[in-house]
């Protein structure tokens, strides 16, 4: 078994598509329309364009969603990580590029992470793991 799609919940298409991609450099991948205005939207990294899709996905006002997701911020809780190679390197261009951020990088001897807003409604994760870990 290995991992295909993962979804994360949006509120807007074009504003999710434009942070995802041209904020956080991921490739979109597949942008279907499925009528009514709605659209199939994935991205993946650029550094593994067959590997795992992320679905930007439209319920972000579905009412068990939402309140997941405002219980989830509320608590500074990330609903999704993403590994990088040098999280202060990370946390430094996605700043210059008005990304807000709630946690800034900190580690406790372990993996180091940051947590930052992504525009729509949630707080995403980034974790520099130390080699062999």
């Amino acid at each position: 078994m290995r991992i295909y799609i993962t979804s994360i919940p949006i509120a807007d298409y074009n504003q999710a598509l434009t942070f995802y991609t041209e904020i956080l450099g991921f490739q979109k991948k597949r942008d279907i329309e499925l009528g009514g205005g709605a659209r199939w939207i994935t991205v993946v990294s650029p550094e593994d364009p067959d590997g795992p899709e992320i679905l930007l996905e439209p319920n972000a006002d579905y009412p068990a969603m939402k309140a997941l997701r405002e219980a989830l911020v509320e608590d500074g809780i990330p609903i999704t990580s993403f590994a990088v190679d040098d999280v202060q390197a990370e946390y430094e261009r996605l700043q210059k590029l008005g990304v807000t951020f709630t946690q800034e990088p900190f580690s406790q001897g372990g993996p180091t992470t940051a947590v930052f807003d992504d525009t729509n409604g949630n707080l995403l994760q980034i974790v520099e793991l130390k080699k062999g870990a």
